[in-house]
């Protein structure tokens, strides 16, 4: 979306050379077969009032997170949905926890088992997280970005740094720090790439662990594409390759996806533009010997029957 967003602006603008120079932006973005391995009678069909809207899956994994040693989950899952008029969106925010139904993978013997959300990358790879996220919102995926983390540091870097309200003083102890260890004080704040990845990251400071980790991350998220949007960064050309180049890096796209023509969708969406939203829960308990997050199933169809049909979500 930052790249898109960005790109319009520069072909308004006429700079000299802007095709050869975008071009070699989203080359460097990297395509993934996100939806040939998902049986296409098992997915859900739009609603025809939607059919203008559009959703995407957005999957973030942290390499350097502790709890994370090989890479191969997916520690942050996003449902983004774009109104039919591509004028506001909601970004839905589901616990990496959250225990639901993964179907079978078509890759491997995994699935067709009540488990962790995340466990579905682990398993099938990004078709069965598709599979998997599709099952349990009911909610047709249009296209899927994965972000990941190990470049986030660069993306806040190129900007210049983001600006977040911590609401709490608190400590991080899993940090980029040599030491492991930062402090973070309550108040408004300039945040490095380094400082704001401890500051998405950390979760065991927390009582609310997880949900308050979604909080962080749904606040850095708008706060660089305000920053991304602003015209300080569109008007500053070395910022302003510095940012797409960190960003190009650090994303991967389904191959359906033209970055060209969301682009034309995307030009005049911002941070404002923007609403936050976590998957309805009851909260956490345990399954066997493991701690897990589980869904509200009374409010998640109707939260969910909203977004496939394009309607107000439920308070």
């Amino acid at each position: 979306m930052l790249i898109a967003a960005s790109l319009v602006v520069l072909i308004g603008a006429g700079v000299l050379g802007t095709a050869l120079w975008l071009n070699s932006v989203t080359g460097d973005v990297k395509r993934v077969d996100a939806f040939s391995d998902v049986p296409q009678g098992d997915r859900p069909e739009k609603a025809p009032e939607a059919k203008n809207a559009m959703n995407f899956l957005l999957l973030g994994s942290d390499t350097r997170d502790p709890d994370n040693q090989n890479g191969s989950r997916s520690d942050t899952i996003i449902v983004l949905h774009l109104d039919k008029d591509h004028k506001k969106a909601q970004m839905v925010s589901i616990p990496r926890d959250t225990y639901v139904f993964i179907p079978k993978s078509q890759t491997s013997q995994y699935g067709n088992t009540n488990a962790k959300i995340n466990a579905s990358y682990a398993w099938g790879g990004v078709p069965l997280v598709v599979q998997t996220v599709e099952k349990f919102t009911g909610v047709r995926l249009d296209h899927v970005v994965i972000v990941d983390f190990s470049g986030f540091r660069e993306i806040v870097d190129a900007l210049g740094g983001v600006e977040i309200d911590v609401s709490q003083s608190f400590d991080s102890t899993h940090s980029l720090n040599p030491d492991g260890k930062r402090h973070f004080d309550k108040g408004l704040q300039t945040m490095d790439g380094a400082m704001a990845l401890d500051y998405s990251r950390e979760r065991y400071a927390f009582k609310d662990g997880d949900f308050a980790r979604i909080q962080h991350q749904q606040q850095v998220i708008k706060a660089i594409l305000n920053k991304a949007a602003s015209g300080g960064t569109l008007s500053n050309p070395s910022r302003l390759n510095s940012f797409l180049h960190a960003t190009a890096d650090a994303v991967t796209v389904d191959g359906t996806l033209n970055m060209f023509d969301m682009a034309m969708e995307l030009r005049n969406l911002r941070g404002d533009d923007l609403t936050f939203y976590t998957s309805p829960t009851k909260g956490t308990g345990m399954v066997g010997s493991e701690s897990v997050v589980f869904s509200d199933d009374a409010k998640v169809k109707p939260f969910y029957d909203a977004i496939r049909e394009d309607k107000p979500l439920p308070a």
